[in-house]
């Protein structure tokens, strides 16, 4: 036996493998359409402007996913990680539902997937 196989049967004896907490992550896809849209340009600043809230006022991560090259239609994937499935839900629920709020998009379908 090596040393580090050694050292792994060391850790599982004293059930040290697994992580002391659990971790719940949580992946929200938004399709987005912008029906404002008249060039590249002012899609990406209508979600430049929403991306920085959604980071500002949830602690999210956010990126345009999808539909970069057309103009009025986007897909936004949104991304939480905390130790509680509940908190993470809401957390992406409060963030589609600040996206409805925006009167210069409209949400096609969103999809919460919580791992």
């Amino acid at each position: 036996m090596t040393s580090a196989d050694e050292k792994y049967e060391s850790l599982v004896s004293r059930g040290t493998t697994e992580p002391s907490g659990s971790m719940t992550v949580g992946v929200c896809t938004v399709e987005l359409y912008l029906p404002d849209g008249y060039s590249l340009k002012s899609k990406r600043q209508v979600l430049l402007s929403l991306k920085d809230r959604l980071r500002d006022r949830f602690n999210v991560s956010v990126a345009e996913v999808g539909d970069q090259e057309l103009w009025q239609k986007s897909v936004l994937g949104i991304a939480c990680v905390a130790n509680e499935r509940g908190f993470v839900n809401q957390v992406l629920d409060q963030a589609v539902n600040l996206i409805r709020s925006v009167p210069t998009v409209e949400i096609v379908r969103t999809q919460i997937e919580l791992l």
